[in-house]
């Protein structure tokens, strides 16, 4: 069981920064080497999945990492084989991909919600593992998380962004009728955990009552996880400015500034 207390604002931004530095050179490993990771965050509405993955990524290189969250699949994709929208966005050579929701939206909000039929909810059940097997064995890092929080403290933050402007839009219909099937949720997340938490792709959970605890925890882990070293970096200098050619820059006049505003600030 996690510990309860929430780390001091300082510890954790401490830690966090070292930590993410060792993603920066953690991703030099991935472009050096040509390594693929898939990272899968999943778990309870409003259980910080979307700050871990703004964590992870905020110092990569965005050519390399690409934050993957798709919106409902189009009437074609719905007549796709179900993981086929989900392997155009899988890494090449020297990628990291954070999948926000993935693949597994099919044993979570559509079995809930019905947006499956029972038949597509087994079958997914049976192929998931397959499927992951097969992006094991072709030599990605798979790694999933799952994000859990207390009904209590969903509830809070559910009310936390219905108050802020700023965060409103993390809110939608959906993820206010996961209050009143807070049960049904768990059951499908259950049974999902059952089938698909296997030794080539296991899931590793979050405990994520506190925010701060659970970005350093999963972070750590996934460090710890990738079997990555430091790749020896070129050193650059700073070259001397040559001489000037006679340029002049065109009168200012001439082209648009945008308007000052910083300074009706001051």
């Amino acid at each position: 069981m996690a510990d309860s207390r929430k780390l001091p604002r300082k510890v954790y931004d401490s830690e966090l920064l070292r930590m993410q530095g060792e993603l920066v050179r953690m991703q030099e490993w991935v472009k050096a080497t040509g390594a693929r990771i898939v990272v899968v965050f999943e778990g309870r509405d409003a259980a910080g999945k979307g700050g871990a993955i703004q964590r992870v990524s905020q110092y990569l290189n965005p050519r390399f990492c690409r934050i993957v969250a798709l919106p409902a699949p189009t009437e074609r994709q719905q007549g796709q084989w179900y993981f086929q929208r989900y392997v155009e966005h899988l890494p090449a050579a020297g990628e990291i991909v954070l999948l926000d929701r993935s693949w597994y939206n099919r044993a979570g909000v559509e079995r809930v919600m019905g947006f499956c039929t029972e038949a597509q909810y087994r079958l997914f059940l049976r192929q998931a593992p397959t499927f992951e097997q097969m992006l094991v064995d072709d030599g990605i890092l798979l790694r999933k998380y799952w994000f859990s929080v207390s009904a209590e403290e969903q509830a809070k933050r559910f009310a936390e962004r219905l108050d802020n402007p700023l965060k409103q839009w993390k809110l939608s219909p959906m993820d206010l009728e996961s209050v009143t099937r807070w049960d049904d949720y768990s059951k499908a997340r259950d049974d999902m955990l059952l089938h698909t938490d296997t030794e080539h792709a296991p899931w590793w959970i979050v405990e994520a009552e506190q925010k701060r605890n659970a970005r350093i925890n999963m972070i750590h882990h996934l460090l710890s996880s990738v079997p990555w070293e430091p790749v020896p970096q070129p050193v650059l200098s700073l070259p001397e400015r040559p001489p000037g050619t006679g340029y002049e820059r065109p009168p200012r006049e001439v082209q648009r500034d945008v308007p000052d505003h910083a300074a009706s600030l001051l």
